[in-house]
């Protein structure tokens, strides 16, 4: 099934008010009422059954409050798993073990243990490594990368992994923006990398008013690309891999979704489009253009950087400035591929995670969790994004309106700058009961989410 990507925000809004959108005691917390001529009286075996139960909970440790900060919807509770492993905490991950491991762009890794149960991590460990975003679990190892290279570590017993980096595959240029190498697998196990574009709009002259794009981009070589590297092999060079989707201007959030058997991802748009082209888009144009595009990776198929950009408002994929464009000429169709989705401009999707567990209800079961961190580039207009969202999906499509999974980061109704959110959600993972992680980068708080 394919869906129209023109559902805008504010009908995504609307559904989810109608759904109720605040906090509520979590399901189940409500005693049934007795059915029709039961008895008050409880049986022997019913009363050492209530016992046992009793003593079960009585012995359980209990669960941390939610966060007040937060607000999910009926039935969820975010509580705080840690306090915060420090600012530039990025992707995490969970091992089956339930054990938490987070990159801090930094060059740390930080490993988070519940030794007693009780929802909150007790013993905290780190070590330094090549690591700054991307984390992967995959056949006994842990995957996590830095700006050039990706290596992996052998999981053991141990809270934080032990020995030397492997190197999995290096190579990868050097550049000053969009750097971040975020990592997924496939049921095969070939290793799929995010390389940025180091540009915003491969122009001439970088962020230059009125300066022309590069015909043609020679930055679609190497970058703004998600490349595939074969299962299991060590010891690559880039080019050893095969660029696998072409026109990504910056992907940081990707996921594998097994029932689907596909790659999908949420791209970052460009930026600046008032104050580089101020002839054809003022501030409103720029604040509300272009959308986060949501895809499927198909492989050979091009997303459109930097040659186009997506309008949430028309739905229409238009032509840039830099190649052209001025605000209505339409790129040639079928050239570059439709977004299943267009969310809207500058919330900045920085991980995605489908949901694979079995502690939700079933609605959530292959849906796609999105982390928004938000940007600057709404500017001079008022920030947007700061939030979790979830997109139901059927048949390897969405599958419906996206809604708020979580809000609150924000810490109030309205900001201006980035640096005024009190958090910035980064890093989603699935634990190994159903829960969903949910890190953010300004502290390194980390929540647990669960049902």
């Amino acid at each position: 099934m394919t869906l129209r990507p023109h559902l805008t925000w504010a009908l995504a809004a609307v559904l989810l008010v109608g759904c109720g959108g605040e906090t509520a005691e979590p399901a189940g917390s409500a005693d049934p009422a007795p059915a029709a001529g039961a008895s008050d009286a409880a049986t022997p075996a019913e009363t050492a059954t209530s016992g046992a139960a009793e003593t079960a909970e009585s012995d359980a440790p209990a669960q941390p409050p939610a966060d007040p900060d937060l607000v999910s919807p009926p039935g969820f509770h975010a509580a705080v798993f840690h306090e915060g492993v420090g600012a530039g905490a990025r992707h995490l991950v969970v091992r089956d073990n339930g054990d938490v491991l987070v990159a801090l762009r930094s060059g740390s890794l930080v490993a988070l243990r519940d030794a007693d149960g009780d929802g909150r991590a007790e013993r905290s460990e780190r070590r330094t490594l090549p690591i700054t975003t991307g984390l992967a679990l995959h056949d006994g190892h842990l995957y996590f990368s830095d700006d050039v290279s990706v290596h992996r570590l052998p999981l053991g017993d141990a809270l934080l992994p032990a020995g030397e980096p492997e190197l999995v595959v290096g190579g990868f240029p050097q550049q000053g923006s969009h750097a971040a190498k975020t990592l997924a697998f496939d049921a095969a196990g070939n290793l799929y990398v995010n390389v940025g574009a180091p540009s915003n709009a491969c122009q001439a002259e970088s962020r230059t008013p009125g300066s022309p794009g590069q015909q043609p981009c020679p930055q679609l070589e190497r970058q703004a690309a998600i490349w595939k590297f074969p299962a299991g092999a060590t010891g690559l060079d880039q080019s050893d891999g095969e660029r696998y989707v072409t026109g990504t201007r910056n992907v940081i959030a990707m996921d594998w979704h097994a029932g689907a058997g596909a790659l999908y991802f949420a791209m970052h748009g460009r930026d600046q489009l008032n104050t580089l082209w101020p002839e054809y888009f003022d501030d409103e144009d720029n604040a509300e253009m272009p959308a986060e595009e949501f895809h499927r990776a198909e492989a050979g198929a091009d997303y459109g950087w930097p040659y186009t950009f997506y309008d949430p408002r028309s739905g229409r994929r238009l032509m840039a400035p830099e190649y052209g464009g001025d605000g209505e000429q339409t790129a040639p169709e079928g050239r570059y591929r439709e977004p299943l989705h267009a969310f809207p401009a500058h919330w900045a999707p920085n991980d995605l995670a489908f949901y694979d567990g079995g502690m939700f209800p079933q609605r959530y079961r292959g849906g796609a969790f999105i982390a928004w961190r938000g940007s600057w580039n709404r500017a001079p207009l008022p920030q947007a994004g700061y939030r979790v969202t979830f997109l139901p999906f059927a048949d390897g499509a969405p599958a419906g309106a996206p809604e708020d999974f979580l809000t609150g980061f924000m810490g109030a109704d309205e900001i201006a700058q980035p640096s005024a959110a009190r958090y910035r959600p980064m890093g989603l993972a699935v634990g190994p009961d159903g829960a969903l992680f949910v890190g953010e980068t300004e502290s390194g708080r980390i929540w647990r989410v669960s049902y």
